[in-house]
């Protein structure tokens, strides 16, 4: 079974906005995008890691705040999490076990750093894009490339003791640069096509040189590269749909171009699909 996928909407928080209404906000804005009611969501997959309680689950107050009927469970992969969640949403209504899914990057990171740690402080922000993942005539969800390298997963963390995220930036540049090309390259082959003959690429929201040495690895020139991250910040599992929203609105792609995701952080976790522009 072929998918479609719409994306919405940029959403940045206030000192009132939770990781839910941000995620319920999204959401509705989705199902507005895709002129659909509530009844097309038989699954909502939230994508966050900065939820304040494990307990009750972000994505069951969701589906409550959306007042639809729906299972919801959430999905916590950092940085990559939206990109894991479209890659589940899409096996599910493939295997024909869900009609439309509801994938939510929603995060409140603010929550979580130190305003005086320079590595993390100036740099993470919060927001929520929601997506909702549809049959349809054609595909338009490719394969998924995803992993992680679990040997590194503290260059990450937000240790019990304090908190507060730490991060190893230097040694996460050096890792993204290198680990990540054959994962771009994977995804590409999967789903049979050349970098030049994606229209645009839209990496994780980390910073300007790593998103940088990534789009040159493609050695594509003429690709149109996401940087949302001037404007927005990273906000880890929100930043890919926020980034690929914003390139929608701008005109930087139009329905039917073939895109690059591509997530990649805590973990470390990554994952790439390409997908084409609703």
């Amino acid at each position: 079974m072929a998918r479609r996928v719409g994306v919405r909407e940029r959403r940045y928080a206030t000192g009132t906005d939770s990781v839910v209404s941000m995620a319920v906000e999204a959401g509705r804005a989705a199902l507005a995008d895709a002129a659909v009611s509530t009844a097309a969501v038989d699954v909502v997959v939230l994508a966050t890691c900065s939820m304040p309680s494990p307990m009750p689950n972000g994505a069951a107050q969701v589906v409550a705040g959306l007042g639809c009927r729906a299972a919801g469970f959430d999905l916590n992969a950092a940085c990559s999490g939206f990109n894991h969640g479209l890659a589940v949403a899409d096996a599910m209504v493939r295997a024909g076990t869900a009609g439309g899914v509801l994938v939510v990057g929603a995060e409140r990171m603010t929550d979580w750093v130190a305003p005086e740690d320079r590595d993390t402080g100036p740099i993470f922000a919060d927001g929520a894009a929601a997506a909702l993942v549809l049959p349809s005539d054609e595909p338009a969800i490719f394969p998924v490339a995803w992993g992680s390298d679990g040997a590194l997963a503290g260059l990450i963390a937000i240790p019990a003791a304090t908190g507060r995220m730490e991060m190893a930036g230097r040694k996460v540049f050096r890792w993204a640069s290198t680990a990540l090309a054959p994962v771009i390259e994977a995804a590409c082959e999967q789903a049979r096509l050349e970098p030049r003959d994606l229209k645009a690429f839209v990496p994780h929201q980390a910073n300007l040189r790593i998103i940088d040495a990534l789009a040159q690895s493609l050695e594509a020139p003429e690709l149109v590269t996401a940087a949302d991250i001037v404007h927005a910040g990273n906000t880890c599992a929100a930043s890919v749909p926020l980034a690929l929203h914003a390139l929608r609105e701008s005109g930087g792609i139009v329905g039917g171009d073939p895109v690059l995701l591509l997530g990649f952080g805590a973990g470390l976790a990554y994952a790439a699909q390409v997908v084409l522009c609703p």
